[in-house]
């Protein structure tokens, strides 16, 4: 018989970014934007109440994604609640490709396996991983919501695989969020079944450079995020970011387009770090936002979800 815990559970999740420029549908890394939500089991019946990002658009009944999230985790653990109380405080951006939908499907099953005495065993994180990329469609964005950091993810024979890499920490991000989101179904849907081969084999060499950036010469990242597969064919979606990308990248930062977008995010130096040569701090960055947008500038988040 399933126990469940006393009271609330609390967890928060980090927004993500994937792609990062070439690292198309196989890179991610988490940010310290973080949703915070709180579920408690109650005697029966469903309360949702969801502040900030988004907050007048979910649905607040069993269609919400973190709703569906944790019944997904407590079918996996054989767990049935008699009622559910979920309360979601959201700060990551719906629909600007920061990881929203991924935040929400991790958080669930981080909330889930919470409110079940003993879930760590029934579920644990490899698995709450591929129940979550099951949910997702793909695991470029659940894997560093899950682990933090950097991680590298795909899927080979039917089986979702993530492996983490390092950051140096001098790295960080600026984002740059425009005020109308796109959906990822429409930015994907603007893709190309094929690229030429020569596409193809910048692109392997870009994102096998990024990650050795990332982990240890961030003054590589500049030509390390130049993309070939997916970010141009998207510009009729966002014209606008595709132009503040190649405005930034004019300027000598390593701008990319966040996950399908349209945030863009141009990597800089950390809070506490002197500047160097590869970039001008984050700063005077931000002060190229365009009006109308907001900008934030996020450390990469080294912890992925965790349970207050």
């Amino acid at each position: 018989m399933t126990t469940f815990v006393e009271g609330a559970v609390r967890v928060s999740v980090p927004a993500t970014s994937a792609n990062l420029g070439p690292g198309f549908d196989s890179l991610g890394l988490a940010l310290s934007l973080r949703d915070e939500l709180e579920a408690t089991v109650t005697d029966d019946g469903l309360t949702v109440q969801v502040l900030g990002a988004g907050a007048d658009n979910v649905p607040r009944d069993g269609t919400h994604l973190v709703v569906r999230s944790m019944r997904a985790g407590f079918e996996a653990m054989g767990a049935v609640p008699p009622g559910l109380l979920v309360q979601c405080h959201n700060r990551i951006p719906h629909a600007r490709g920061m990881g929203s939908s991924s935040a929400a499907i991790v958080a669930g099953l981080a909330l889930a396996r919470g409110l079940v005495a003993g879930g760590q065993l029934l579920l644990d994180d490899d698995a709450m991983f591929r129940l979550a990329a099951d949910l997702e469609g793909h695991p470029d964005n659940v894997a560093p919501a899950l682990y933090g950091g950097f991680v590298i993810s795909g899927q080979e024979d039917g089986a979702f695989f993530a492996v983490p890499s390092a950051v140096d920490p001098r790295v960080s991000a600026v984002v740059f969020v425009p005020p109308a989101p796109v959906q990822t179904t429409v930015a994907r849907g603007l893709l190309p079944a094929t690229v030429p081969h020569t596409d193809a084999a910048a692109n392997a060499g870009r994102t096998a450079l990024l990650v050795a950036a990332l982990a240890g010469q961030p003054e590589r990242l500049f030509l390390a995020t130049r993309d070939y597969l997916h970010q141009e064919y998207r510009e009729a979606a966002m014209p606008e970011s595709l132009q503040l990308v190649r405005d930034l990248r004019g300027q000598g930062h390593a701008a990319i387009i966040s996950g399908a977008g349209p945030t863009v995010l141009a990597f800089t130096d950390g809070p506490v770090q002197p500047l160097t040569d590869w970039s001008t701090g984050p700063a005077s960055l931000q002060a190229l936002c365009p009006p109308g947008w907001e900008s934030h500038h996020l450390d990469v988040d080294r912890d992925g979800v965790l349970v207050h």
